[in-house]
């Protein structure tokens, strides 16, 4: 299975909403299977379809130890949260990049697997802000862009670097 392309912070494609799943198939699944192997080898815990550039709403996550809990959340949608994370975020479009985000500390999430079948998963701590997380990149959203305006300025910065240094 080949890896996808993750996109890199700020590239606009990041920002775009992405569509609800409607045929659960071959392709969905190839898609799940491609995202987790993309996920694992980058190493990363979590991985939105939005990053892939692909606008769908599909999320793979594993934060076990292991590597071997693979999460698949097809159409997610929180439907309760409470307390507050303090967890340091990290993200696969955001290479070097860790910040604090105020997050839900539980989440209760319902959604489908990548067969179609509908299940609810309540989570805490890590996994928890890690379904956030995503989440908002299906919505087109980056993890930095919770975080202050001078904090923002600087992040882009520091990845213009390391394109600069790569290049």
């Amino acid at each position: 299975m080949p890896l996808l392309n993750i996109l890199r912070y700020p590239d606009a494609r990041l920002h775009k909403t992405a569509a609800p799943i409607t045929v659960f198939d071959e392709s969905l699944k190839k898609l799940v299977n491609d995202m987790a192997e993309t996920m694992y080898a980058a190493p990363g815990i979590g991985l939105a379809a939005t990053q892939v550039d692909l606008h769908k709403q599909v999320i793979v996550i594993d934060v076990s130890e292991r590597r071997d809990s693979l999460v698949v959340l097809v159409n997610p949608q929180i439907v309760d949260a409470s307390g507050v994370s303090d967890i340091e975020e990290g993200c696969l479009s955001v290479p070097g990049v860790y910040d604090i985000v105020q997050r839900a500390e539980r989440v209760k999430v319902r959604a489908y697997d990548q067969n179609g079948n509908p299940f609810t998963l309540e989570a805490q701590g890590l996994l928890a802000v890690c379904i956030q997380h995503e989440m908002d990149h299906l919505k087109g959203k980056v993890f930095v862009e919770h975080l202050s305006q001078l904090k923002q300025q600087r992040v882009r910065a520091k990845l213009a670097k390391q394109l600069r240094k790569s290049a």
